[in-house]
Order: structure tokens, then C-alpha cells, then sequence
């Protein structure tokens, strides 16, 4: 049995799961089993599809931002950043890791499961996330190659495993807080754990 048949089996057993918890109320149940099964069929089906052209479209927004900064230059169409400072020029190759597919498909499934918004409301959350957790991601490249080009290459790996990612999570927490945390807080019944289904 290929791959794939067993991935589309897994996929209706998924749904059937969601349903059956979805009928028994199951919240929690239904918010754990759908945003992992979301997340791992996207990363199955969507990932091999999108994950050049983002790693594209992200080197091309980071070189505007380094062409107007005049610190390094992108080749979009290799996910190439060259980075111009004058006695060691460096190339980074914007990778899989690096382009933000996996934290854009994790807050994906959350929203699309998360009880406390509705359907309208989950969709526009969404698109805000994708968009937000794309700036920051160009937003984390863009000061790698600052701090090399200023620095050196030798600032490679404290600008890219230490700045860059601190960076880049702390503005993904502060999105998910007013997303998930804030709302939640705002929204849930004085009184009790739980919040109305709003879905």
C-alpha cells in the first residue's frame, strides 16, 4: 500500500474523529486531534507545493529591504541573498527552515480549530497570521544579514541561531498572544474555564 492511499485513509479517519468529538462536545478533544492532523496533512500535501515559491517570494521581499538598506542584493529565483559588505561578501541560501512554512501551517491548524472565533472570523484571522508571521520572518532575515554585513562572517552564527530566531519568535509569541491568550481571557465566562462554542 503506497503512501499516499494511506495518508487518504488517515485523512477520512481524521474527519470521522473530528465529527464524532465534535457531536460528543469534546472541545479539547476536537481542538487537539484537528489542529495536529491539519498540521501534519498540510505539511504531507501543501509543503513539496509551496515551499520553493515561498522560499522565493521571502528572498524577494527581504532584497527589497537590503537593496534600499544597499547591505546585500537577492536572487529571488535561486532563494539567494548576497550579502556586499566589501572584504568578505557571503551568499545565505534561504532553506526549507528558513522560509516560515512550518510556523505559518502550525498557526494555521490552531486558528481553523480554535472554538473561540467563528468561520468568518477564523479565515480573516488567518490570512492576518500568514501576512504577520511572513513580515516577521523577512523582518528576522533581514537582521542576519545586517549583522553580517556590519559584522562580518564570522556573525553568522550568533545572528542567525541567536538574534534571528530570538527575534522571530518573540514577535510570533506577542501574535499569538493577542490571538489565542488575550481573547481567550476576554471571551470565557467570568467564573468558569470554559468559554460559549462559538463554531
Amino acid at each position: 500500500m503506497s503512501v499516499n492511499i494511506i495518508m487518504i485513509i488517515l485523512f477520512f479517519v481524521w474527519a470521522y474523529v473530528i465529527w464524532t468529538c465534535k457531536r460528543a462536545d469534546l472541545k479539547y478533544q476536537k481542538f487537539l486531534v484537528g489542529s495536529v492532523g491539519l498540521f501534519i496533512f498540510m505539511m504531507y500535501w501543501l509543503e513539496p507545493v509551496v515551499s520553493t515559491p515561498f522560499e522565493s517570494i521571502v528572498a524577494l521581499i527581504s532584497g527589497v529591504f537590503g537593496k534600499i538598506t544597499g547591505t546585500f542584493e537577492s536572487y529571488y529565483q535561486y532563494a539567494m541573498l548576497f550579502i556586499t559588505n566589501g572584504k568578505e561578501p557571503m551568499s545565505v541560501y534561504v532553506s526549507f527552515e528558513c522560509s516560515g512554512i512550518v510556523e505559518t501551517f502550525a498557526y494555521i491548524s490552531l486558528i481553523m480549530f480554535f472554538e473561540l472565533y467563528d468561520m468568518y472570523e477564523r479565515v480573516i484571522l488567518s490570512v492576518i497570521g500568514i501576512l504577520a508571521i511572513f513580515m516577521f520572518n523577512v523582518l528576522r532575515i533581514f537582521t542576519i544579514c545586517t549583522i553580517i554585513y556590519f559584522g562580518g562572517n564570522d556573525m553568522y552564527y550568533f545572528s542567525h541561531a541567536i538574534v534571528g530566531r530570538f527575534l522571530f519568535y518573540i514577535l510570533s509569541i506577542a501574535l499569538y498572544f493577542y490571538v489565542f491568550t488575550k481573547p481567550h481571557i476576554v471571551r470565557q465566562t467570568v467564573g468558569r474555564f470554559s468559554y460559549k462554542s462559538r463554531g
